[in-house]
């Protein structure tokens, strides 16, 4: 008797598809096509999730920045201010404070101010 194969490959192919739910053109319903897209895909998503660390970072700091600039001071004024005052606010909180409550950061400001004359 033959070894049929066909339910473990069509599983095989049932995954793929899966992942290729949404791609465009023939990308999402041919195999060939599709495997080469999702290989794709994934190593667009491995290298994304390095990146997001970076681009979140960055965003934070330049919204650090801003947020300084109104209180007369440059970004790294305002940081070495900061570590000079012993005040241990990560910059993911320093955003948030600076762009949904300037009260709170420019409370922050003066304290990075004073350890900048210490």
């Amino acid at each position: 008797m033959r070894v049929k194969r066909g339910t473990k490959a069509r599983k095989r192919r049932n995954r793929i598809f899966k992942r290729a739910k949404g791609f465009r053109g023939r990308s999402k319903n041919t195999i060939r096509q599709a495997t080469q897209r999702v290989e794709k895909a994934m190593c667009y998503a491995y290298r994304d999730r390095k990146q997001r660390k970076r681009h979140f970072r960055k965003l934070w700091i330049s919204r650090i920045q801003a947020a300084a600039r109104l209180h007369d001071m440059s970004y790294s004024q305002f940081m070495y201010g900061l570590r000079n005052a012993g005040v241990e606010l990560d910059r993911k909180a320093l955003a948030d404070l600076g762009a949904t409550s300037p009260e709170a950061f420019a409370a922050i400001a003066d304290v990075a101010r004073e350890g900048l004359s210490a």
